[in-house]
């Protein structure tokens, strides 16, 4: 016993602490992999570029930036769609530094398909506001993304959404609750279309806001569930900070 508890101390002062909640759900016969997120317990960045103004790209190169300070990425997704030179399509705010404004008007491809969203992080709180209610309302965010369409609206999802749909893609996004006090996020495990996609967030998590971040190159890095999927260099990313144990 005494050696099985000797063994146990080891592995938790050896490695990083992985505060995020990750899992596999499945929903109507399709799996998922779900990321609870603590905004009153957890640090949730958004990261684009680097101190030198260099795009990241990668979860390695945000891990190898963060071990300066004796961190790691608890977990990260790609956040938000980009131009192929990786910068944001949409609002993106790091540490309340902007590096694009609001979009607001219709245009072609997801991002353009309206009502999108916007993910705002403030302290202790993080939720998905409509860009509309985003710019009437003007909160303000030390971390922001824009994305589109959104998935789900006040409790129901986006009206061009069709239930036949045959457009199906590995998709990821995010919802939050209604109190901003959790950040849900999503990737799917297969292919599904955005009317199955919402409705997971709408119907199997419960979520009255959820914004769709992107479909093909969706990723996701959970050291918890031994996953850091491989792929293209990315554009916006986000992740939880954790303290890497001495």
């Amino acid at each position: 016993m005494r050696a099985l508890l000797i063994g146990v101390l080891v592995w938790l002062t050896c490695g990083p602490v992985w505060a995020t909640d990750c899992e596999n759900r499945r929903y109507l016969g399709t799996s998922y992999t779900v990321c609870t997120v603590d905004l009153t317990q957890e640090t949730l960045k958004l990261f684009l570029r680097d101190d030198n103004g260099k795009i990241y790209g990668s979860f390695n190169a945000i891990n190898q930036a963060l071990a300066a300070a004796g961190n790691t990425l608890g977990f990260a997704m790609n956040a938000g769609m980009y131009h192929e030179d990786r910068a944001p399509v949409g609002l993106f705010l790091e540490d309340g530094k902007q590096e694009m404004g609001l979009v607001t008007s219709a245009g072609p491809g997801n991002f353009g398909l309206l009502p999108n969203g916007v993910l705002c992080l403030r302290k202790g709180r993080a939720d998905v506001i409509e860009t509309l209610r985003f710019e009437r309302e003007k909160p303000r965010c030390t971390g922001a993304t824009q994305s589109g369409p959104m998935l789900v609206i006040d409790g129901e999802l986006h009206p061009r959404f069709l239930v036949d749909s045959t457009s199906r893609y590995v998709r990821n996004g995010v919802g939050t609750t209604a109190d901003g006090r959790k950040a849900v996020f999503v990737i799917s495990n297969a292919f599904v279309t955005f009317h199955e996609f919402g409705s997971f967030f709408r119907d199997a998590l419960k979520l009255p806001q959820a914004l769709y971040f992107d479909g093909n190159i969706s990723r996701l890095y959970a050291p918890d569930l031994g996953r850091h999927d491989p792929g293209r260099r990315l554009g916006p990313i986000i992740g939880t900070v954790a303290r890497k144990a001495p």
